[in-house]
């Protein structure tokens, strides 16, 4: 089964006296543990797709299952419920909260589940060993190197073991030896069965992908898919 299942998705802004077709009759389905590259040129559509998979935006049209479940038809209360638990979102500009710590920024989703304190606890100690960041605990942001905020935001997305990672131009705002270092550690996390959808300009870092998504004009203008597909089963299972 699809993890991801869209079909006959429609988004439609409207700008002034005009409408803007920011996702047009668009299917697409990702399977379980797939790594894919959404790519195209600004105003393609890839940052709406991107906002619809992590219910941040409601499509006008269409619909959208996740895990079997027709997401589209839930609540507002219980699409951040599958939020919370299934999906961690890596942005280029971190959205840290300036006034917690390295460990309570990684900690607030979990806080937010009203996960108890002592596993909160254990869960966080063993994410800042696993992302080196175990003397960074009590740092606030404005403390962190770039680097280290890219990583207290990948450990904050994955505390809650979600099914998929959202990243939107995760490397955007870091040098290359960081973004780097920063890919490597969203390769691991798909190494270990956890869907990787990327969003990016860098064509670099979209080869990187085993399956690329290109957008244009609202539309899904070309998908390596059927490569794509035949390499999910290897993603969990890295040689």
């Amino acid at each position: 089964m699809a993890l991801i299942e869209l079909s006959g998705i429609e988004r439609v802004f409207h700008l002034g006296d005009s409408e803007v077709h920011a996702l047009a009759a668009l299917d697409l389905s990702i399977e379980a543990g797939e790594y894919v590259a959404v790519m195209g040129p600004s105003g393609s559509g890839k940052s709406t797709l991107l906002n619809l998979l992590g219910l941040l935006d409601r499509p006008n049209a269409g619909t959208y299952r996740l895990e079997g479940r027709d997401i589209t038809t839930l609540s507002p209360d219980e699409q951040a419920k599958v939020r919370s638990e299934r999906i961690g979102f890596v942005f280029q500009s971190f959205h840290l909260v300036p006034r917690l710590t390295a460990a309570e920024n990684i900690a607030l989703p979990m806080t937010l589940a009203g996960i108890p304190p002592r596993e909160r606890a254990e869960r966080v100690a063993q994410a800042l060993r696993d992302y080196g960041l175990e003397n960074r605990a009590d740092h606030r942001p404005d403390q962190l190197s770039g680097g280290q905020r890219q990583r207290v935001a990948i450990a904050r997305a994955t505390i809650m073991r979600p099914a998929m990672i959202l990243a939107d131009e995760p490397t955007g705002n870091l040098d290359r030896a960081t973004g780097d270092e920063v890919v490597r550690l969203l390769e691991e996390l798909n190494g270990r069965g956890v869907t990787l959808v990327v969003v990016t300009h860098d064509q670099g870092l979209g080869a990187r992908a085993r399956r690329q998504i290109m957008m244009e004009d609202g539309h899904l203008k070309r998908d390596s898919g059927a490569s794509g597909h035949r390499n999910a089963e290897a993603a969990g299972n890295p040689s």
